[in-house]
């Protein structure tokens, strides 16, 4: 006797199960073999024109080599280049200047983004045309911003001395802002703050947008105000978008060499002499390349000494 139940009369007799057909994975190593060839030109390009050049100053840093070759043989020195360069005052001037003037346009540049973003986050009629208003110095060429600032930081008749005599009423200036051994870093510490905070407005901006609008909601409904919204809302939701921008900064900050060479030339006085431009004497008008590409090599570890102790200092320790 068969154990299966036949159906009931009059029971409409239950159609054949489908199974759906499960569609086969695609296999694993195509898809990365797809994601490594596109990625291989831009490989190749980095390994060609970065990685290759920076493995190939560490044997030029060991060498008397020149910038043009002459009859004197390449010989190897060790690490002669690098005792030169750490019992250089120069070199340590050039080290405090670009440190100097990393503590001052940090604040002044991330803190100009950060009060930028906030503005253009907020619904403001036309604010895609005032981000890309706002965004256009990160978009203009360095030297042509220098060329306009020279104008505007011009003595005795420039825009900026014509404004200070106006607001204290004639009792200051004229200052000689790029040739005044006080005034020479401020000033490019304020151009380079205006020039470049595009970039960090923008990542900003970003940041601002994640910030779920519930907290804000909440904060508001426990009383908060505006300022108790922004400092215990927005700054600690912002907290590694401060540690990216603090980082990036700093790097492009010991870069400092465009507005150097073309506004001071490292002066007055060796003033806003920095790294880069250290480098630059050393290799192209002393035609040093062995010596500046120690150069190279310690400004390499300086910043990535910074970097890892500003991550250290500023890291989550949740």
């Amino acid at each position: 006797m068969s154990s299966q139940a036949s159906p009931m009369p009059g029971s409409a007799s239950p159609g054949p199960v489908r199974i759906a057909a499960r569609r086969p994975k695609p296999p694993i190593w195509g898809g990365r073999l797809q994601e490594l060839g596109m990625l291989l030109p831009a490989c190749i390009l980095i390994a060609l024109f970065l990685l290759l050049p920076f493995l190939s100053s560490f044997e030029i840093a060991l060498t008397n080599q020149r910038l043009i070759p002459r009859p004197v043989p390449v010989r190897f020195v060790g690490l002669g280049n690098f005792q030169q360069i750490l019992t250089d005052s120069a070199f340590w001037t050039a080290l405090w200047n670009v440190t100097r003037f990393t503590i001052m346009v940090l604040p002044i540049q991330c803190g100009f983004a950060l009060a930028i973003a906030l503005l253009l986050n907020q619904k403001l009629p036309f604010r895609n045309f005032f981000r890309g208003l706002f965004f256009l110095p990160a978009i203009t060429s360095m030297v042509v911003v220098c060329v306009i600032w020279s104008t505007l930081f011009q003595y005795p008749t420039g825009p900026f001395n014509q404004i200070v005599g106006f607001l204290t009423f004639g009792l200051v200036g004229p200052i000689d802002w790029l040739g005044d051994p006080t005034w020479a870093m401020p000033s490019i510490v304020l151009l380079s703050a205006w020039q470049a905070y595009g970039f960090q407005m923008i990542v900003y901006l970003a940041g601002l947008q994640n910030i779920s609008e519930s907290l804000y909601e909440a904060a508001e409904l426990d009383g908060a105000n505006a300022w108790q919204r922004f400092w215990h809302v927005t700054m600690p939701s912002l907290r590694q978008t401060h540690i990216f921008v603090l980082i990036i900064t700093t790097i492009q900050a010991f870069k400092l060499f465009t507005q150097v060479n073309i506004l001071t030339q490292g002066g007055p006085r060796g003033t806003t002499d920095t790294l880069v431009h250290y480098m630059f004497t050393a290799g192209f008008v002393d035609q040093r390349l062995g010596l500046a590409s120690a150069v190279a090599i310690l400004l390499f570890l300086i910043v990535l000494v910074v970097s890892l102790v500003q991550r250290f200092v500023v890291r989550d320790r949740r």
